[in-house]
């Protein structure tokens, strides 16, 4: 059996790209480009355009310190109940008639971007249930949202990371696609109140990080918080 094939058939078992990986023993990267074709190939066999979105969700406190365009009529249902700069975004797409293809983005909208990225699954109703509630378990609770705030919080804050000299999680590639294209202009103003704020993680590189934002920034430049506090 091809390699594609064998992905393929992994994939219909619901398997991530990640575990698909892992099970036939090759790198991400190798598996990466043949999860793209295959989802290319399923597309097409339904019609044109992206698989419809069937849910979006992003954890309540979403905007705190972030300038967002009025405009746009984007509504945080908790305001002031976010998670320090730590965005959780989730998108659910349609696989099949009972399946759906599912990945969840955590992102550092003050500082370093994408810092994870799990999925893309392949999950039924029943199974994306149990994961939004794993998910968003550290949060004060979710809310619906549109696709484009969800594309606006993670492509924007990769954009804002790089400008301060942070990539994102190298498994980004593997579930940029279940967000869609991102082609407008930014509506969210990045950093907390428009300034870089690092708040220090439990597996976070400190020294490399700040290494990185002493680069481009004096300390009184942008904001620092360590993990005791």
């Amino acid at each position: 059996m091809e390699l594609k094939d064998q992905v393929r058939e992994l994939r219909e078992q619901g398997m991530s790209p990640k575990q698909i990986a892992r099970a036939l023993k090759v790198s991400p990267s190798v598996v990466a480009p043949l999860v793209r074709a295959i989802a290319e190939e399923t597309a097409q066999a339904t019609g044109p355009g992206e698989a419809e979105v069937m849910g979006c969700w992003i954890n309540v406190g979403w905007s705190e310190g972030l300038g967002v365009d009025p405009a746009r009529g984007w509504v945080d249902e908790a305001p002031g109940s976010g998670g320090g700069g730590n965005v959780c975004v989730l998108v659910a797409r349609r696989y099949n008639w009972d399946r759906l293809t599912v990945c969840g983005y955590l992102a550092d909208v003050y500082c370093q971007g994408v810092k994870a990225v799990i999925g893309p699954d392949v999950l039924d109703d029943r199974d994306l249930a149990r994961f939004r509630e794993y998910f968003f378990g550290e949060y004060a609770g979710w809310q619906e949202a549109p696709i484009e705030l969800a594309r606006h919080l993670v492509f924007g804050s990769i954009d804002y990371a790089h400008s301060l000299g942070f990539e994102p999680n190298d498994l980004f590639s593997l579930g940029a696609d279940v967000l869609g294209k991102w082609e407008e202009e930014p509506a969210i103003t990045f950093g907390r109140d428009g300034k870089p704020l690092y708040v220090e993680g439990p597996d976070d590189d400190t020294a490399k990080v700040l290494r990185t934002l002493r680069r481009r920034f004096s300390d009184d430049e942008f904001g620092y918080v360590p993990a005791s506090q």
